[in-house]
């Protein structure tokens, strides 16, 4: 992982470009694709579609501060959602990153829905949507709904509640990760340790928590925005997902004027875990298809 310094603070980030010594357009000539993760996640939800795609893509994946990030953010951060989203374009402006495909999947989803809609997507060629937040769907499911509870804590009595998080049975929960992945319980193990263990992440989780779910109609504002993004768009939407319904995956596909819904068997949200392959060979077709086509 490497570091770039950034206003909120030091963000780490896998580069399948820079890992390999490339420039700009690293890998092999093809495209840049940007990852964003959800609340409570790393850059690690990534990995398998990362393994399928970086011969012929650069892949860069940003660890944000949303609740498993391992460097304490500043004081001053924002750390709601439209402030993460910021701190998304910042890291694009700071890389140099161009025409990249932004990719978000849970929360991720979220953030790539509010940097198109605030115009910040000058950067930004392509999106893909995968099993996100959407319109009033903030916080999400029972998972979204005990973490907006949890942020209502002090730190310490928050860390004291994810210490529970240690127990793989309590991570299978419906209110922890088990309506998000069937596969995933190694990568929510790892997601749980920086909040565990240090004090001054529980301190930004919970100011996290607490920003994000303070305005819970920002989705809905970004929604009129959406119709003027008119850049392909991939939608893919896990067809079992029990927190972000498959109905508003439909929908954002039709607000966006060049959306494509792809619909992925056998995973609940957090596609990348339950179905890096198929995500990853959806999202390679996605991005040979060249410039703005009829057909999205």
């Amino acid at each position: 992982m490497r570091e770039i310094e950034l206003t909120a603070g030091t963000v780490a980030y896998e580069d399948t470009g820079e890992r390999a010594g490339a420039g700009a357009d690293a890998g092999s000539g093809g495209p840049t694709v940007v990852f964003l993760h959800g609340l409570m996640m790393d850059a690690s939800l990534w990995d398998g579609p990362i393994a399928e795609l970086s011969g012929e893509h650069r892949c860069v994946a940003p660890t944000l501060p949303l609740g498993a990030h391992r460097r304490a953010m500043r004081d001053d951060a924002d750390l709601s959602l439209p402030g993460v989203a910021r701190l998304v374009v910042e890291f694009l402006d700071r890389l140099d990153l161009r025409d990249v495909t932004l990719v978000g999947n849970d929360t991720g989803g979220a953030l790539v829905q509010l940097v198109i809609s605030e115009g910040a997507a000058e950067r930004v060629g392509r999106v893909v949507l995968v099993s996100c937040e959407a319109f009033d769907n903030l916080p999400p499911g029972l998972t979204g709904r005990m973490l907006a509870l949890a942020g209502k804590l002090s730190p310490r009595m928050f860390g004291l509640f994810m210490q529970q998080m240690r127990i793989g049975a309590v991570r299978r929960l419906p209110i922890a990760f088990g309506r998000l992945t069937r596969r995933g319980g190694a990568a929510t193990g790892r997601w749980m340790r920086p909040v565990i263990t240090q004090q001054e992440i529980r301190r930004d989780a919970v100011r996290m928590l607490r920003a994000v779910f303070a305005d819970t109609r920002v989705l809905l504002r970004a929604e009129e925005h959406l119709p003027v993004f008119d850049r392909p768009a991939l939608i893919v939407w896990a067809r079992d997902d029990r927190v972000m319904p498959l109905a508003h995956g439909r929908r954002l596909a039709e607000l966006l004027p060049q959306g494509r819904l792809v619909e992925i068997e056998d995973s609940y949200t957090l596609v990348p875990l339950d179905q890096p392959t198929e995500l990853a060979s959806a999202v390679r077709e996605f991005t040979c298809v060249p410039g703005p086509d009829p057909r999205w």
